[in-house]
């Protein structure tokens, strides 16, 4: 725990940059929790429980990097003891201490350390439930029995409502009682507390299919999508292979295999029905790596161990020491601003000392304006000439824009107007009608005088053309041209 910890506060600000997934809870955290209910009818609903809760720490500790990562830290580190304590459990304390440092240094679990997102909350539900059901299935709490299962189910729930898609380990956990035959006794508290935690989280899952919409960027499952969970499930494999697993036999094979496997295979199926796959869906399914990878320490100990007694105590930190030197150009490179694909708080400096009294701002596209959002303050004395409705009062994270007709006006009567946008390298083409439009005027009536890009973003200031010399519009290219 302690580990994963140091790793975690270790570059926490990534040097006070903030990207767009992050700016999302950074926005809606600062409303109020009637504007926060008000915009989960309309949008990110799966994400409502996590909003309200950095509303809350929001409020107690106020807004900043350290507020907005910390619980992820915190989350990641009671999820990497949880997978210590599993592997003690299932075979020795240096299984436990091997995959509970590895799942610290996992590169995903690396990303997802410092995320101001759910993710690593969801990570560390599922860790505490697999524990409690391994502390059920060896039958260590039979004083308590009903007590285990409510928290099971209790824990469960609470990450179907951080991320519903953390239902998957249910199918992950029913693979592990298959294995290893589970009683009659234990497979009827599973179904009804699984059944029960379902059921409770349907209203949710229900409802956030009406915002589907919201997932439309995610791009159709191809093969080569598939190379990363091969890869994974290739170690975890042979990794279990070291364990020498067991049908009827409680193991580390038998929980951490089913945790990394079922929940992949288990995403790639929905993703063949609706595009959902997006690695971080299923981040959890590391802990199942972590367990499997600790049997390969554990092997090594058992081989060296009675042949050389002491050296044998030496192979855990040697291992740690390599891997920790094998991953550190990639583990700076995650704790660097560029580590994202972009930064919402760099080009508001750049805004700040473009800007001129009477400058307009535009923003392509419209989700841009979490810029805006994250940095009110370098917008000062600048008119937002598209939008019609605020993010707050509109119940969105982006705002309600005007009509192409009505923002087409509104640009022709400005002298100097700011646009705002992705940078060359990560901008996709403009392909909504509005954007277009406010592109062909830009081109068409306005000259590009000053352009900054830093880190994802590009702010490019216009200046309107004299009437006689107006171009023919073009169509916007990423590239700027």
């Amino acid at each position: 725990m302690l580990w994963t910890l140091a790793l975690g506060l270790w570059g926490l600000s990534r040097q006070g940059s903030v990207w767009r997934d992050e700016a999302a809870t950074w926005q809606v955290a600062q409303r109020s929790t009637a504007e926060i209910w008000h915009m989960l009818g309309n949008v990110d609903v799966v994400h409502g429980c996590y909003y309200l809760l950095m509303h809350g720490l929001f409020e107690i500790f106020g807004p900043g990097t350290t507020t907005l990562r910390l619980p992820s830290v915190l989350a990641m580190a009671g999820a990497a003891a949880c997978v210590a304590v599993v592997g003690r459990r299932l075979a020795d304390k240096w299984v436990g201490l091997a995959g509970g440092t590895a799942f610290g240094l996992l590169p995903a679990v690396q990303f997802h350390l410092q995320e101001g997102r759910p993710y690593a909350l969801v990570a560390a539900g599922a860790a505490i439930s697999t524990l409690l059901l391994v502390s059920v299935l060896q039958g260590r709490v039979r004083a308590v029995y009903w007590l285990y299962w409510a928290a099971y189910g209790g824990v469960v729930l609470m990450c179907a409502l951080l991320n519903w898609l953390s239902l998957m380990i249910l199918p992950a956990h029913l693979t592990t009682l298959l294995w290893t035959r589970a009683g009659r006794g234990v497979w009827a508290r599973w179904t009804v507390t699984s059944a029960v935690a379902t059921v409770c989280a349907l209203p949710l899952i229900l409802f956030s299919r009406g915002q589907s919409a919201q997932l439309s960027w995610i791009p159709p499952l191809t093969w080569h999508m598939l190379i990363g969970p091969a890869v994974l499930l290739l170690i975890g494999g042979v990794c279990a292979l070291l364990d020498r697993p067991r049908v009827g036999r409680l193991s580390v094979a038998a929980v951490g295999l089913p945790l990394l496997a079922v929940p992949q295979i288990s995403l790639v199926g929905l993703a063949l029905i609706q595009p959902l796959f997006l690695d971080r869906y299923v981040l959890f399914s590391l802990l199942g790596l972590a367990l499997l990878i600790g049997t390969v320490v554990g092997s090594a100990l058992q081989a060296a161990g009675p042949r050389f007694p002491r050296a044998s105590n030496w192979i855990l930190p040697v291992v740690l020491a390599v891997a920790m030197v094998a991953l550190l150009p990639q583990s700076l490179a995650k704790r660097s601003p560029a580590s994202r694909v972009d930064d919402v708080v760099a080009i508001a400096s750049d805004v700040r000392r473009m800007k001129e009294p009477g400058s307009a701002v535009l923003f392509v596209p419209a989700a841009r304006r979490d810029t805006k959002s994250v940095s009110p303050g370098a917008f000062t004395g600048l008119r937002d000439i598209a939008l019609e409705e605020s993010p707050v009062s509109s119940g969105t994270l982006k705002g309600v824009e005007a009509g192409p007709a009505r923002i087409r006006a509104a640009m022709l009567s400005q002298r100097r107007i700011l646009l705002v946008t992705d940078a060359v390298g990560v901008a996709r083409p403009v392909t909504a009608k509005r954007d277009e439009m406010k592109m062909s005027v830009l081109t068409k009536y306005f000259t590009a005088v000053a352009d900054e890009q830093v880190r994802g973003r590009r702010v490019t200031v216009y200046e309107r053309l004299p009437a006689s010399t107006s171009r023919p519009a073009r169509t916007f290219s990423p590239s700027g041209d």
